[in-house]
């Protein structure tokens, strides 16, 4: 067997046996959803004659089949949840592929095929535990403050109160073209792993990291304020790193399968936008709730006229002056 087809065959966990109408229809699901469910998935188109699907594929189209008889997942709800899961496994996949491939790269001699196999074998169970263990401490954080927030300042279903962050590493475009790939690659790692520190230790939630930019949120608008300016403050520490601009704005969010929407954070990017370097931008909900806070200073600036808001009113947000030491 070739080296490529063992290799999936160890991830897979089983052989593949099965077309894709064969595992629509011991799943239960009819051919039109099967395609719309695989597509949703984010996987390619695939032919229907080929034999590239395993038991496990059948009991997780079933399992998702079963979901919706009972009435817990929707078809439109199931295809959401697909694509969610399948976007965040995606990053996942090439990151854990690019690590073990950086790691046969690194062995002193030349890695055989058969000793690839035994690699993967090897490593990919302690990964899928870890994986497993991740995802349960998120659940617990996640249900706990999902019951908090119910009880206490839900507004509405899915709406919640919430401060937005974007942060925004300053001319990454023009940064990259003077860099090898060797110092991009470490540039974006110092970034990812500043910010993931920063904004977990400062009580917040990364939503995603896009290149050059993170989006965050917190649950309370000064959390929100101290990670920005402690962001700045890590970003100037590291070297490799360009300039941040920072914008946050607060109000009612729509929070849907891991990810923000609505006109909080439309002001929080259009604040980015327009921050100058090392700056941070706020909106008047923000500077409101930080107006008596004595470890932040708000000062109003002129208001910005930008697309979908013609008064856009920014405040610029610093530590007070006792705090900045």
């Amino acid at each position: 067997m070739p080296l490529a087809s063992a290799l999936e065959e160890i991830v897979l966990g089983a052989p593949r046996r099965y077309t894709r109408p064969e595992v629509i229809e011991r799943a239960g699901l009819k051919l039109e959803e099967g395609r719309r469910l695989w597509r949703a998935l984010g996987f390619p188109e695939v032919s229907d004659t080929e034999l590239l699907f395993t038991e496990r594929d059948i009991e997780a189209a079933r399992l998702m089949s079963q979901l919706t008889d009972v009435g817990l997942l929707a078809p439109d709800v199931r295809e959401a949840v697909a694509r969610a899961v399948a976007q965040a496994m995606s990053r996942l996949a090439e990151w854990q592929v690019g690590m073990l491939t950086q790691l046969v790269a690194n062995e002193a001699q030349e890695v055989s095929p058969q000793q690839s196999l035994e690699l993967a074998a090897a490593v990919l169970p302690k990964l899928e535990q870890l994986q497993t263990y991740v995802w349960r401490r998120h659940l617990a954080a996640t249900v706990s403050r999902v019951v908090v927030g119910r009880s206490n300042n839900a507004e509405d279903g899915d709406t919640w109160p919430l401060a937005v962050g974007f942060a925004d590493m300053v001319g990454f475009t023009r940064t990259t073209r003077r860099r090898s790939t060797s110092e991009l690659s470490e540039m974006i790692e110092r970034f990812a792993s500043s910010t993931t520190d920063v904004i977990a230790g400062g009580r917040g939630r990364i939503i995603k990291t896009v290149g050059d930019e993170v989006l965050f949120v917190a649950d309370d608008i000064a959390d929100a304020a101290a990670i920005a300016l402690a962001l700045q403050d890590r970003v100037r520490a590291e070297p490799a790193l360009p300039e941040l601009r920072i914008g946050l704005a607060a109000g009612p969010v729509l929070v849907r399968f891991g990810d923000v929407y609505g006109e909080v954070v439309n002001i929080a990017a259009r604040l980015t936008t327009h921050a100058r370097p090392d700056s941070v931008l706020v909106d008047r909900e923000v500077a409101a709730a930080l107006a008596d806070d004595p470890r932040f200073t708000v000062r109003s600036l002129r208001p910005l006229h930008v697309r979908g808001y013609s008064h856009l009113h920014p405040y610029l947000l610093r530590r007070a002056a006792d705090q900045a030491s």
